[in-house]
Formats: structure tokens, C-alpha cells, sequence
């Protein structure tokens, strides 16, 4: 499952091909994952957690999302997974530091690290990885790397728009770039209950993203991911959907400091 490791990505202030900044929060979110559906009968039983932290460092953010999650499969046995993905990314949108690593009942089952350049913010650019093996990947035009594509969508939703195709290069796979397709249900200016302080007066809305592999057309999302996004970035219901189960998460602790790095 190479997807394992992406599902909420956000961003502070950045600014997206001139459509303005967005005033997202730093914050650490902590999850509670429960299986919320499988199919093909292999799957019976699932929980987790999830936390995500995003951190002002002056000139970049630093991302890290850790996922662990135990299924429990027909015969009873329970399997373990992990994922560990990390990402540093330049304010100006333009450079971009990753890894990620996955293991099943403590086997390493992926591990991806390295670099990446764009020409410009939302231009096109190159993917260096050290790991699994050293080489390079060409980056198509339009592409957006986690914090910008997260900003792209809040600002898109509060301009009321419905629909977006973006390519993204998120370092959780040796293929390079992956085409997102977004749909957005609704922008409410009225906040939503919410039992978190800094959500409560904020709007939120909310938003499906599928992931493809960018060379291969006409396939089947290779991820899938729904949640209820508050305009500082703050993600909570979440739905992930990784073909074989669906996992929901529900945000059990928020904390958002003081902006400033």
C-alpha cells in the first residue's frame, strides 16, 4: 500500500500562483482510526492512531505523520503497520525534503527518501531519490508539493469552485508525480459545531481527493481521502480509503500554538 503514508497535509501562509495567501495554522492533530469498511472479506478488524504535526521553522515547514494502524484479517491474526513520512519544504514553494518509511510486524516494506526542485512554484521539475535506489524522475508542468496542494484546495473552496485537477509530487512513491483529482462539497461560512476551540469560529467545508498514477491513464485511484477541512488547515472525519479498507479518523486532540517560528 504506497499510500499508506499520505492523508492530511497542510500548510502556514503560503502563497499559491497568485491567488493569495492562505492563513493556515501550525498544529499538532492527534486521531483515533477505526475500520470503517473492507471488502473482499480479508480484512475483519482495524483501529489506530494518527498524529500530524506541522511546524513553522522560518524558512521552510516541517511536516511528520505517523500512522499506525492493526488489522486483524480473517484467520484472526492481527498485522501491524506503520508508516513514518517526514517532509521539509522551502517557503517559496520551490524545494522539497522527504522520506518516508513503512513497516508490517516490524519488516520494512518501503522506504523512499531524497529531494525535489520545481522551476517555479507550480511549474514543473525534478524528484532526486537516494532511496529505495538512486535516480531521477522528471516532474510534470502544474506540479504542487504537499503544503501548496493543500493551500490550492482551501483556496479554491473559498472562491467557491467545485472541481480541481492538480499534479502532486508528495515523496511517499519511487514513480514521481500523481495526478489528484479534488471535488469539493460545499464551502459553509457559518462555522460547524465543533467541541475545538480553535475551529469554532472558523468555516470549513468539505473535500474528496483520489490519487492516480500520472503515466498510466483511465485507471482506478490508487488512494483515496475525505475529510471535513477548517480554512486554517485543520482537518477532522476523516474517510481513507486504501482499495482493500476504509479506515475513518476522528481528530481526539488539537493543539495549535502561538503562529511564529
Amino acid at each position: 500500500m504506497r499510500r499508506l503514508a499520505l492523508s492530511v497535509v497542510a500548510a502556514l501562509g503560503l502563497w499559491v500562483q497568485g491567488a493569495g495567501a492562505v492563513d493556515l495554522a501550525g498544529h499538532t492533530a492527534d486521531y483515533k482510526l477505526s475500520l470503517e469498511s473492507a471488502r473482499g472479506g480479508e480484512i475483519t478488524a482495524g483501529n489506530g492512531t494518527m498524529t500530524f504535526e506541522i511546524l513553522d521553522a522560518c524558512d521552510g515547514w516541517a511536516v511528520r505523520q505517523r500512522l499506525k494502524m492493526v488489522l486483524t484479517n480473517h484467520d484472526g491474526q492481527d498485522i501491524n503497520m506503520v508508516s513514518d513520512y517526514t517532509t521539509y519544504e522551502s517557503k517559496d514553494g520551490l524545494s522539497m525534503r522527504f522520506r518516508m518509511r513503512q513497516t508490517t510486524d516490524d519488516a520494512v516494506t518501503s522506504e523512499v527518501a531524497g529531494e525535489a526542485r520545481l522551476d517555479r512554484p507550480g511549474g514543473k521539475g525534478t524528484a532526486t531519490y537516494t532511496l529505495p535506489e538512486p535516480g531521477t524522475k522528471a516532474l510534470p508542468e502544474g506540479t504542487l508539493f504537499p503544503t501548496a496542494h493543500t493551500a490550492a484546495i482551501l483556496t479554491a473552496a473559498m472562491q467557491g469552485k467545485k472541481f480541481l485537477t492538480l499534479p502532486l509530487f508528495d515523496g511517499t512513491s519511487p514513480t514521481g508525480a500523481q495526478d489528484s483529482s479534488v471535488v469539493i462539497n460545499g464551502w459553509e461560512s457559518t462555522p460547524s459545531p465543533t467541541s475545538f476551540a480553535p475551529l469554532a469560529a472558523l468555516p470549513s467545508g468539505r473535500v474528496r481527493i483520489a490519487f492516480f498514477d500520472h503515466d498510466v491513464a483511465g485507471q482506478q485511484p490508487d488512494y483515496e481521502v475525505a475529510m471535513r477541512y477548517w480554512s486554517n488547515g485543520v482537518a477532522d472525519a476523516l474517510s481513507m480509503d486504501f482499495g482493500d479498507f476504509v479506515m475513518s479518523g476522528k481528530l481526539d486532540k488539537l493543539t495549535v500554538p502561538k503562529p511564529g517560528c
